[in-house]
């Protein structure tokens, strides 16, 4: 049995963030991590053969100058400022990602462009009152026509359900500040003044020279440095709470079926609520609700391209044609020249968002690569012959399901684990079931690890990312960061 004063639960950023600044602080910590390669969760790099490659691809950008001076801090000497470019592919044209009018309704044509608009116009007289689904809220904003033409198709093929299905927190929280309108005003030249004015499209972004697994893998070590314990190939299997003693014990299992336990006074997990409420002991009253807490799962075939020219520009870029199962194309060479071991050879992730089981999850490697460079070729983004090699990553609750109850249910287990579980924190994507950008899920555990050094609940680490709307239409890089979005108390310490 080993003792700890902090026991955290996955080795991605939120884990990892927390780990190190209780570290800094002198705090006796140990993490476990089920990957027994890597850390940084879905933030993590993968190396294949030298070629390196994100799992879905990470930009570093926030308006926290304290996130920011902590990539810094972390990592100070290889970032690497990249231009950020994104479009869609729909009808065989590109489209620039976030929309541009002018471009968008030339690309579709006088007729099309005359009955977008007019859905536009439709949908501003008489919008949906309250919008409780996706679909609701992206027509209140573009229009019915945009709606099916450039985020239905797509949007399915990502979370695997209809647009009916899916809240409109979703819509609200990546595509905010977005319309038609501003659109077009902006293509004419037209800026609005003061709250109404759009903020600076994010031009630019800063990214770690051999990806963002550079940057977990430098927090990893400086944690070790100071004493603590990264582990990996570790996965909770039990959790127990003595009320009595205010102590958790703490069982992980590894591969070879061997189990290790520990004690510890504080727990942060960053672990998916369904698991973690399973492995709780007493028995949460919300474990019904945790359990209908649903995620989306995520497979990338990276290929390797043998080629003596630039493939394309786009770190991106978003498939809408639904004659294909890709569903977005990243271009790695385009993120960092140095994700390529030498000259002349590329490397594209094809991601395909599946539930694990499925048909495309349970597929041989073989199928799926199979099946990836026929589709690069049917949609014209290169020739297969250029393929010389390839690999598949699979990636199991990428990303927690933005359904029509699932706020529902967040609350309930939320409530429920405060009440009787004083010293366990709930950080990162996952662990809140929460659709967060890596600076969020950093952000929660900034603020839990201030709580845990004040020995109480001095910062609401659920507000975190309530209002997103800088993924896609805010100001990008340290500009933004400094003196916006402060981590501070929800009332005096």
């Amino acid at each position: 049995m080993t003792d700890t004063e902090t026991l955290i639960i996955g080795a991605g950023p939120a884990g990892l963030t927390a780990g190190y600044l209780l570290t800094k602080e002198g705090r006796d910590v140990i993490v476990i991590e089920r990957d027994e390669t890597y850390v940084g969760g879905i933030s993590r790099t993968v190396d294949y053969k030298g070629f390196l490659f994100d799992v879905g691809g990470h930009r570093f950008f926030s308006k926290s100058k304290e996130v920011v001076d902590l990539w810094k801090e972390i990592l100070p000497d290889d970032f690497i400022e990249r231009p950020r470019l994104s479009r869609i592919f729909y009808g065989g044209k590109y489209y620039s990602y976030p929309l541009k009018a002018r471009e968008a309704l030339f690309n579709l044509g006088i007729f099309n462009s005359a009955l977008c608009v007019l859905s536009y116009g439709w949908a501003r007289m008489f919008p949906v009152k309250q919008p409780t689904t996706f679909h609701q809220w992206v027509r209140n904003q573009f229009g019915e026509r945009l709606f099916s033409i450039f985020f239905k198709t797509y949007t399915e093929k990502v979370w695997g359900m209809s647009c009916n299905d899916i809240s409109a927190d979703w819509a609200a929280q990546r595509i905010k500040g977005l319309d038609l309108g501003t659109a077009i005003k902006n293509a004419l030249g037209i800026r609005p003044r003061g709250k109404g004015q759009i903020k600076t499209l994010i031009e630019s972004f800063q990214y770690p020279r051999r990806g963002p697994g550079m940057m977990w893998d430098a927090a990893a070590a400086k944690l070790r440095g100071r004493g603590g314990k990264v582990l990996m190939g570790r996965t909770l299997a039990s959790l127990s709470w003595d009320e009595g003693a205010r102590v958790w014990t703490v069982t992980a299992t590894r591969a070879s079926g061997a189990t290790e336990s520990f004690t510890a006074r504080n727990i942060i997990s960053s672990a998916p609520i369904t698991e973690l409420a399973s492995a709780l002991s007493p028995r949460p009253s919300s474990l019904p609700h945790a359990r209908a807490l649903r995620y989306r799962d995520f497979l990338t075939v990276a290929l390797i391209i043998k080629t003596d020219r630039e493939l394309f520009p786009d770190n991106w870029i978003y498939i809408h044609d639904p004659s294909v199962k890709v569903g977005r194309v990243q271009n790695f060479l385009s993120w960092s020249p140095a994700m390529v071991p030498e000259p002349g050879y590329a490397c594209l992730g094809l991601e395909y968002f599946c539930f694990e089981g499925d048909g495309l999850w349970t597929s041989a490697d073989a199928e799926l690569i199979a099946l990836a460079k026929e589709e690069i070729g049917r949609i014209g983004l290169i020739d297969p012959a250029f393929v010389t090699d390839a690999c598949v990553v699979r990636q199991p609750k990428a990303y927690p399901v933005y359904d029509e109850d699932y706020r529902v249910h967040v609350k309930a287990v939320q409530g429920d684990l405060a009440a009787r579980f004083p010293t366990l924190h709930l950080v990162g994507r996952n662990g809140m079931h929460k659709y967060n950008n890596q600076d969020h899920a950093m952000m929660t555990a900034m603020l839990t690890v201030r709580n845990i050094l004040a020995g109480r609940q001095v910062y609401d680490v659920w507000g975190v990312n309530e209002d997103a709307e800088y993924s896609e239409a805010g100001t990008s890089g340290e500009r933004a960061a400094l003196g916006s979005e402060r981590l501070v108390p929800t009332r005096a310490a």
